[in-house]
């Protein structure tokens, strides 16, 4: 997990640790339920024990990680009810913003959406779980920020945080990752012909294939 030759590292101790352990989360090299070894940790990253202490309290209010007395640290685990719930409030959420967003779009805004779908396909073509995780995201709250209402925007991401260990496993496939392209293709379609009733129900599908996926990956006591 340790940073790759050439990357930047971040300023700070905290932050290159908060990279790093997302980093881990997000590929599924630290999957849901794992235990997070601090000193084992600190001596691959090569840092002591607070910024990552402060690293992992982050982590754990955004949902990320768990803490339990007298055991540490471990990656979250979502049941299949806790899965369903978060991705039914962030439809209802999602449509809100969309609808909000799409009377507003300029040309600019759709030609930033489909440059940031250009690093989706690249990714997903070089079957980058981590680059596409990461440009999907971007995507999806590009569009989400356009809708001008900034608490609005961070619920939503707070959404997004608390699924980011699960989202691996659907990445992982090369079909999931080829039905992203053109579910994300047929979205902005939509968006270019201002079709908000379009673009939610082509959303509303994305996100039922994520989560039909899922239901399918994990066990039915999960």
């Amino acid at each position: 997990m340790g940073a790759d030759e050439g990357r930047r590292r971040p300023p700070t101790a905290q932050q290159f640790v908060l990279e790093e352990l997302r980093r881990a989360i997000t590929t599924g090299r630290l999957k849901p339920g794992a235990p997070i070894r601090q000193d084992a940790l600190a001596e691959e990253l090569q840092v002591s024990r607070v910024p990552l202490r402060e690293a992992l309290k982050t982590l754990q209010g955004e949902g990320l990680v768990r803490y339990e007395a007298h055991r540490g640290y471990f990656v979250e685990t979502l049941s299949l009810d806790d899965l369903r719930e978060v991705y039914r409030i962030r439809e209802l959420l999602e449509e809100e913003a969309v609808r909000r967003a799409v009377p507003r779009l300029s040309d600019a805004d759709l030609d930033r959406l489909q440059a940031l779908q250009d690093e989706v396909e690249r990714a997903a073509a070089a079957g980058d779980v981590l680059a596409m995780t990461n440009a999907n995201r971007l995507f999806h709250m590009t569009l989400f920020d356009l809708a001008g209402m900034p608490r609005l925007s961070r619920m939503i991401r707070t959404l997004w945080d608390a699924t980011d260990a699960y989202r691996s496993m659907y990445y992982g496939g090369a079909g999931n990752r080829e039905r992203v392209v053109k579910e994300h293709h047929a979205t902005l379609d939509a968006l270019r012909r201002r079709d908000a009733g379009e673009a939610v129900a082509t959303l509303t599908v994305h996100r039922a294939h994520a989560v039909a996926e899922l239901e399918s990956l994990l066990p039915a006591d999960a």
